[in-house]
Order: C-alpha cells, then sequence, then structure tokens
C-alpha cells in the first residue's frame, strides 16, 4: 500500500460526513483543494495501483472514479453532491461486470458483479436460470417438471449460481436485494430461483472492517480474486454468441 492511499478510508469518511451536514456548493467550493488531496488524489492512486495488480488476470482492465456531482435533471433531491466516493474497475473479458470500491460516512465497501441486466443479457439471464441449457454442457436426463418451471431443461447454472453466492455469504458478500416484486412471465411465482428471476443486476457486497485500519489496495485485490468464480460463471450469459 502507498502512502497515499494510507488515509483514504478516514480521510474520506470525514470529508463526506461534513459533506452531508452542508451540501451547497458554496461548501464544495470552499473545500475543493482539501477534496482534492484527501479523496481524488488518493483515490486516483488507488484505481492505478489496483489495475496494475490485476491486469494480468484481466488484460485491458479499465479503472474509473465516479464524478461528486449529482444528475438533478430527474430528482426531486436538489442536493448538489453524492455523500459518496465510488470506484469501478471494469472488466473487459466479462462484459458489464466489474469490481467496486465505496467509501460514504458509515464506512467502506467492497463488491464486484453486474450493474444492469439489460436487452439481450437480461433476457439471456432470465432464460437461462429458468433453464433453458447455455452453451456448456450439463447433463439433463431424468429432470422432471417443476412447480412454476415451463421447461423441464435445466442448464444447471441456477443452481450452480446459488450454490456460490452461498460460498461468497461465507466470505461475507451479501447480495442487493431483487429489483422486482414479482417473477415476470412466463415464470411462475413459485419457480425454485424465483429471487434469481426478479433480478436486474446481480452485485455482492462486504463490508471493510475499520479495526485494524485496513489496506484499500490489498482489500480490492483480495475481493477481486475471491469473486473471480461469480465472473466467469456469469460470462456465458454476458458474452453475445458468436454466430456459426
Amino acid at each position: 500500500m502507498s502512502d497515499i492511499t494510507r488515509q483514504l478510508i478516514p480521510d474520506a469518511r470525514a470529508f463526506l460526513t461534513e459533506l452531508a451536514e452542508t451540501n451547497t456548493r458554496e461548501w464544495f467550493q470552499s473545500q475543493k483543494a482539501r477534496y482534492e488531496a484527501e479523496l481524488h488524489t488518493p483515490a486516483e492512486a488507488l484505481l492505478k495501483e489496483v489495475a496494475d495488480y490485476l491486469r494480468p488476470h484481466h488484460p485491458g482492465l479499465q479503472g474509473k472514479i465516479f464524478r461528486p456531482q449529482r444528475d438533478l435533471r430527474f430528482s426531486k433531491d436538489k442536493t448538489p453532491y453524492h455523500t459518496h466516493l465510488h470506484l469501478l474497475w471494469q472488466l473487459p473479458q466479462h462484459p458489464g461486470c466489474g469490481v467496486f470500491f465505496g467509501i460514504d460516512p458509515d464506512g467502506a465497501r467492497i463488491g464486484g458483479g453486474i450493474m444492469a441486466l439489460k436487452g439481450a443479457t437480461l433476457s439471456r439471464w432470465r432464460d437461462t436460470v429458468a433453464g433453458q441449457p447455455l452453451t456448456r454442457a450439463y447433463p439433463t436426463a431424468g429432470l422432471a417438471q417443476v412447480a412454476g418451471h415451463p421447461n423441464p431443461r435445466d442448464s444447471g447454472f441456477a443452481d450452480e449460481l446459488a450454490a456460490l453466492m452461498d460460498i461468497l455469504a461465507l466470505k461475507g458478500f451479501q447480495p442487493k436485494a431483487p429489483e422486482l416484486k414479482r417473477v415476470p412471465a412466463p415464470h411462475g411465482q413459485s419457480h425454485p430461483h424465483a429471487d434469481l428471476l426478479r433480478r436486474k443486476s446481480l452485485t455482492l457486497w462486504r463490508a471493510v472492517d475499520p479495526v485494524p485500519p485496513p489496506d484499500p489496495v490489498a482489500a480490492v485485490c483480495s475481493a477481486a480474486l475471491v469473486l473471480a468464480p461469480l465472473f466467469t460463471l456469469l460470462q456465458p450469459i454476458l458474452a453475445d454468441p458468436v454466430a456459426a
């Protein structure tokens, strides 16, 4: 860990706590030099150090710091700034997947997964969770129709993913709640993997323990390696099929 990233979490939490109490353009502009020195510059260093470590595992990996300004066009909340600092490392080998790091006044979190399942990817996700096979071969002989399951074929994907999520939960990674209240048609509400079908994203998060003071670089790199099986499992859904 470089000296510049060592104080990122405590300094960012202190700054964001003060920002949350005021959250005006005047206050932020008066603290702009502090923001650059204590948040943005260390975050850029963290972005680079993590990318340098992970790039051999994820060629072409790119990092991003999200801007502090909020988009107010469609929001009733007109406070001008986010009260969090978010970083993203995009994984080109796993389109749509990323590793995330966030700090807010309450603490820091690390996560990974896919932020948005949409379009053809969302359709492929639902079909595969519901039982449509991927290009990988799974044994399907003898599988019986189950309640809410429109197709007796089963790719094995949903069972494998559910088991992997249980394993990752033991390592502290918990999924965000599904976005939908009901299972989308034509899948039944009693489908055995209703929780997965109600999703329009899949991200898992772990809180960063503040004691002892964490090494942000090591924490993010370690999380990325722990979450690697998730990225691999999602790969056939995220990648568009290659035409024969």
